[in-house]
């Protein structure tokens, strides 16, 4: 699963849990948030001011790298 700004922030982690250090680095709580369970990663990480390209290429290298 390649992650893009369009996958669901619940989806992406349920599919890759090692990506929560990611997520955590950029100051998201999004596992434990409600809205997580409907929102994107890129609706999630620009509600908070998070760059989300960065987001992604950060998501997608570990997830290159545990495999």
């Amino acid at each position: 699963m390649v992650i893009t700004k369009d996958t669901g922030i619940i989806e992406a982690v349920q599919e890759h849990p090692e990506i929560m250090e990611v997520f955590a680095e950029y100051g998201l709580g999004c596992v434990g948030c409600m809205a997580a369970h409907f929102e994107t990663i890129g609706q999630g990480a620009g509600a908070h001011g998070v760059d989300v390209d960065a987001l992604i290429e950060d998501l997608n290298k570990v997830i290159a790298d545990n495999q």
